[in-house]
């Protein structure tokens, strides 16, 4: 078994990924501008500038390390064994970063300073190698070990090829650990293990860890961005509301809890005065602000548990679980008070707001269409007395509130 081609591969394959994570981001359909733009707002695959760091340090290391008796002592052993710290840290850092925690400056970053001051230190000190080893190999272990507990996170509602990830990446971690103690204690070698077969099968467990991070890096990019196609499907990205598929999703199980006794439950629909003429006359792009001004001055207004959604224009819809109608009544006109006392700032103009508010409470034999019918019976009174009014309807008439 070479030694030397097995570096040059390790050295070869993280550049290889590097190169081709270069080649996606440029061909990803978007200009550079915009790239840069998506980066600021927070847009994109977390851990990737992270991941590619990676590649790049265990690229430089494992060539450092080909080129030893070509290059300085201190070139190819601390400084190579640095950068490949490094790189298997930043490893680490990537994962938990798409798994969506952040945990370089608490945890990586001093493990990985130890390290390296623990390995520097060794070699000034002209420790053995087999010493040296060691002690890079428990930290790249933990690196690993790391980067194995960021894919595990949801283990029990995790695929098979997840879980086969976890499984291997722990198992190459023991390897890892297992050549710097084996270099140690049996320097020599044993029966027909050899120093240099220990050392191969050291290097051939990093490569595997390698190929396993880019699979690992890849599968939670992939879960990630289904996770947020699957949000967008029911949410509204304007106004981050539910759109009106996930409301109706979210009002489903209440409808079917309507049957038995107990709390009513509230619906309640919000529709601006006059959203037709801010469009009109202001443009649509202050009407996305009066939008997004109308759907926080909701929210503000609700409690956890409550839910709003966009039906489309300057239609809103909120849910109010267990409430009576006298009690959606006050949430309503709490709704219309917020909206009237918070102009909006366009470009030009200062638009102020006004609602009209319709609401209902849930029947038993109630379906989506009848309950809305209901609603939106309650919002015509309330629009046929002037607007910036709230209105219930609860059996065939409609209550009008004062503003």
């Amino acid at each position: 078994m070479d030694i030397k081609t097995l570096v040059l591969a390790l050295a070869l394959g993280n550049l290889s990924l590097c190169v081709a994570l270069f080649f996606f981001e440029q061909s990803a359909g978007a200009p550079a501008g915009a790239r840069r733009v998506n980066s600021l707002n927070g847009i994109g695959s977390p851990g990737t500038a992270t991941w590619a760091r990676a590649r790049q340090l265990q690229a430089l290391a494992w060539g450092l390390v080909y080129l030893r008796g070509t290059l300085p002592d201190f070139l190819t052993i601390p400084l190579a064994n640095t950068l490949l710290l490094a790189g298997f840290a930043f490893d680490a850092a990537a994962l938990w970063e798409q798994a969506g925690r952040r945990i370089w400056r608490r945890y990586l970053l001093p493990v990985l300073v130890l390290a390296v001051a623990a390995f520097v230190g060794a070699w000034l000190l002209q420790r053995t190698p087999s010493e040296r080893q060691l002690i890079s190999s428990l930290a790249i272990g933990f690196f690993v070990a790391a980067g194995a507990g960021a894919l595990g996170r949801g283990w029990t509602a995790g695929t098979l090829l997840r879980r086969y990830l976890v499984v291997s990446t722990v198992v190459l971690a023991l390897a890892v650990v297992a050549r710097g103690l084996l270099v140690l204690l049996l320097p020599n070698g044993w029966s027909w293990v050899s120093p240099e077969l220990v050392q191969g099968i050291g290097l051939v467990a990093l490569y595997l860890v390698m190929l396993g991070n880019g699979f690992g890096y890849l599968l939670l990019v992939r879960q990630r961005l289904q996770g947020e196609l699957e949000r967008l499907e029911v949410i509204d990205p304007l106004t981050t509301a539910l759109n009106r598929r996930g409301f109706h999703q979210a009002l489903a199980p209440w409808l079917a809890l309507a049957r038995r006794p107990g709390q009513p439950t509230a619906l309640v629909i919000v529709d601006l005065d006059d959203f037709k003429r801010v469009n009109d006359h202001y443009g649509h792009l202050a009407g996305d602000q009066v939008l997004v001004a109308m759907a926080d001055a909701c929210k503000r207004q609700l409690r956890d548990s409550d839910t709003l959604g966009h039906l489309g224009g300057g239609e809103f819809a909120i849910l109010l679980p267990r409430t009576a109608v006298e009690e959606a009544l006050l949430v309503a006109e709490r709704v219309r008070a917020a909206l009237a006392a918070q102009p909006v700032k366009a470009e030009k103009a200062i638009i102020n707001l006004t609602a009209s508010l319709g609401a209902t409470t849930m029947r038993a034999d109630d379906t989506t269409v009848g309950l809305f019918q209901r609603a939106d019976q309650a919002l015509r009174q309330a629009r046929a007395a002037g607007g910036n009014q709230v209105a219930a309807q609860v059996t065939g008439s409609a209550a009008v509130l004062d503003a």
